[in-house]
Formats: C-alpha cells, sequence, structure tokens
C-alpha cells in the first residue's frame, strides 16, 4: 500500500512532498520516493538506518549510499528535484561499504554510466525505481554486495546462548554502525515527532513514547529531530521522510 501525500500538517506550506510504501523484503523496511516543488531548506533527522538514494535533477541522474545519523542537521534542496530511497531493515549492510563509514553525512555517491545505470563493485547496474526495488535488491543480495545479520533482532533485545555481551555489542556496531541505546534513542524521538506532527499533545506524546518528562522529551528531539516538540506539533519546519514507525523497546 502506497502512502501518497505528505502526512504533515500545519501552516506551512510544505515544498518537499513525500509518498512511501511498505516492502515483502526481509532487506527493505521502507521504499519511498519525493519531489520538490521548489528550493528550500529542510530538518534531516537523526536516523537508524542505512539507505540507497536515487536522485534526479535537472537531467542527472546518481545513486547515493548514506549510513545513520546521529543528530539532527539542516539541509539545503534544490527545485524540481525527484528523489527515490530504499531505507533498509536494521543489520543490513554493504560489507564494502559499512555503516560506521557513512555516519552522519559522510554519503559515497556511486559513479553513473548514463541516464539508466551505475557503477558498483566494478559492474554495471540499473538505476531502480520504486516499482522494482524488490527486485534490484534481490540481485544485489545474490551477488553478496549486501548482507543481513538474520539475528540482528536477537542481539538488540537478548544475545543468543554462548555469545557474549560484549561480542553482540561489537557484532549489532558493525552491522549499523551504532550501538543498542543509540537506535534505541533515534526511534523514540522520530516516535515522538509522528506523534505531534499528527496532533498529539506533548503531554500525551511524552507518556505514549516513553520519555520521563517533558524536559527529557524536548532534549531528545532538538538534538534527533532538529526542534522543539512546540513547533514540531504547529507544523512549522519541514521535515525529512518520516513514516509510521514505533519506538523500539
Amino acid at each position: 500500500m502506497v502512502n501518497h501525500g505528505n502526512f504533515e500538517s500545519g501552516p506551512r506550506k510544505d515544498f518537499l512532498i513525500f509518498e512511501d510504501r511498505g516492502s515483502d523484503s526481509p532487506y527493505v523496511e521502507r521504499v519511498w520516493r519525493s519531489h520538490s516543488h521548489r528550493a528550500g531548506t529542510f530538518l534531516s533527522m537523526a536516523s537508524s538506518h542505512f539507505e540507497m538514494v536515487v536522485t534526479r535533477h535537472e537531467g542527472k541522474i546518481f545513486l547515493t549510499v548514506r549510513g545513520p545519523e546521529t543528530h539532527a542537521t539542516t539541509a539545503e534542496c534544490p527545485a524540481l528535484g525527484e528523489w527515490m530511497g530504499i531505507r533498509f531493515k536494521l543489520g543490513t549492510y554493504m560489507p564494502s561499504l559499512l555503516p560506521r563509514t557513512l555516519i552522519d553525512r559522510n554519503d559515497v555517491t556511486l559513479p553513473s554510466l548514463s541516464d539508466r545505470s551505475f557503477m558498483l563493485n566494478s559492474s554495471g547496474w540499473q538505476y531502480p525505481s520504486f516499482e522494482n526495488v524488490e527486485t534490484f535488491v534481490n540481485r544485489l543480495a545474490r551477488a553478496g554486495i549486501i548482507w543481513r545479520n538474520s539475528n540482528q533482532n536477537a542481539l538488540f533485545y537478548d544475545p543468543p546462548r554462548g555469545i557474549s555481551l560484549r561480542s553482540a555489542q561489537r557484532n549489532f556496531l558493525r552491522c549499523t554502525g551504532v550501538t543498542q541505546n543509540t537506535v534505541r534513542q533515534i526511534e523514540r524521538a522520530r516516535y515522538a515527532a509522528r506523534l505531534l506532527r499528527q496532533g498529539v499533545s506533548i503531554s500525551d506524546t511524552v507518556f505514549q513514547a516513553g520519555f520521563f518528562d517533558q524536559a527529557h522529551l524536548t532534549r531528545s528531539v532538538k538534538h534527533l529531530i532538529g526542534d522543539t516538540p512546540g513547533r514540531l506539533l504547529r507544523g512549522e519546519e519541514q521535515l525529512s521522510f518520516l513514516y509510521n514507525t514505533e519506538p523500539t523497546d
């Protein structure tokens, strides 16, 4: 099911419009695309996931590999651009570009061969589309370009018997580029931002997202989302892609 348009409410007229869909791929968390009506700035929120993003702008096309973001930043958006993103599930990664090397906007843009293909691991690949992401990702997996730790969820909550806590933490960090605690903080802040954008009150957001109090909520969303709870509730700033998710316990 595709979610059309922008989920955000408020007095601001959005210049960057998103739509997204789920995926049945064991590697993919979400597929999204967006386009800009005009140039502007937006808040790029913290994120714990590895992504691939295809950009089309002024007759050029290129694919960028992105890692986790551990804090919010302000980003520039050009006018009349189009983007398509693959947000991979936690624990999915590229051995040749580990998440820790991509963290906090140390993105890698892959060489473009034509308006239809790009270079990855010494081979040409066709750019994926919003509709054929699963086929593209399956081919990457078969070629060994992306891997997924099948025990990632178990390692997140409780290391399997025979694996020490320190070993599990090192493995988690290698696969994701961030610690378990950082993932929890990011996902909770993003969930809070989603609630506030939906019009949930600040006091109810504190309770539903599991913060200690309003001060705790404010510190978290200012650092990880880039704005205050009040401004998020009023929809005063354009945000990067934010989809319907639940906090990680």
